[in-house]
């Protein structure tokens, strides 16, 4: 490995002056260079360049666990502590979260507040069963964007979604719109949300009646009620909004519109789908 990092950097540094650093002889150094690549050098170097090839397709999102998924799912066999030490060498990793928060729900009101008939159970045996929906904000150079969601729980697929300057009903109503519209839900259907204003507001709720759509509610300030929509925006921002700096509303919806449709619904892996994208499960649950 030591000989590797002598060849790798050899066009920036003196060799002999990186071998005396790291204890090592010159000769020892060109003897290696110039002895036939061992197979599994070669199959470790050729693995390395595929690994880079799928973190890159993934926007550099992916790390270890999802990229073994894609090459499992190739044919590919090989161990998932191999990738990780490739991965690690070749200093390869999935995008990180840096924290930023600040409060979108406005619980005090005195529209009608809807019980919580999911009680944190999740389980569900078909797309169209439970619908979760929630709101997030996007830091941008003209100030806040906010992003209102409509998730299905069975195949994590977003469903619906808005983005506006303002955190009124008209966003929460505008995602519902587009999930009803896409999913064509059956009567029966539960939707839960927590308790903010934009989701207990009239227009909301007969939005909800007109779809047969049965409303429900996490428990007050309990955001594990909600788990799962929590997730998919920490996914979010963790996987790309951390990591950009929008100078515009415009542009931010254009980049989360890309994430969204182009790359979280149709093709990232969801490991609590067993590592398959949302439109894969949809497409298994036809």
């Amino acid at each position: 490995m030591k000989f590797g990092f002598v060849d790798e950097h050899r066009a920036v540094w003196p060799v002999r002056v990186m071998c005396a650093a790291l204890g090592l002889s010159a000769s020892g150094y060109y003897a290696w260079r110039t002895r036939p690549e061992s197979l599994r050098a070669q199959a470790n170097r050729v693995l390395t360049d595929d690994i880079r090839l799928i973190h890159a397709e993934s926007s550099g999102t992916y790390g270890a666990p999802r990229i073994h998924a894609v090459l499992r799912g190739h044919g590919r066999r090989v161990g998932r502590s191999r990738i990780e030490r490739l991965m690690r060498h070749a200093g390869i990793r999935g995008l990180a979260a840096l924290p930023r928060r600040t409060r979108t729900t406005d619980s005090r009101h005195s529209y009608p507040i809807a019980p919580n008939r999911l009680a944190r159970n999740f389980r569900t045996s078909a797309p169209n069963q439970i619908w979760l929906a929630d709101l997030t904000y996007i830091p941008t150079g003209e100030g806040w964007l906010y992003l209102a969601g409509v998730l299905d729980m069975h195949t994590r697929k977003l469903v619906g979604w808005s983005m506006r300057e303002t955190l009124h009903t008209q966003i929460a109503l505008e995602a519902l719109a587009m999930a009803i519209e896409r999913q064509r839900p059956a009567p029966g259907l539960i939707h839960h949300s927590d308790r903010g204003i934009q989701y207990a507001a009239e227009a909301y709720r007969g939005a909800l009646a007109a779809a047969g759509i049965t409303p429900s509610m996490s428990r007050k300030g309990d955001c594990w009620d909600n788990a799962p929509m929590e997730s998919f925006f920490h996914t979010l921002k963790t996987e790309r909004v951390h990591h950009r700096l929008y100078a515009t509303r415009a542009e931010a919806r254009r980049d989360l519109f890309g994430y969204i449709e182009g790359f979280y619904n149709s093709r990232r892996l969801h490991s609590a789908l067993g590592y398959i994208s949302p439109a894969e499960m949809e497409r298994r649950a036809a």
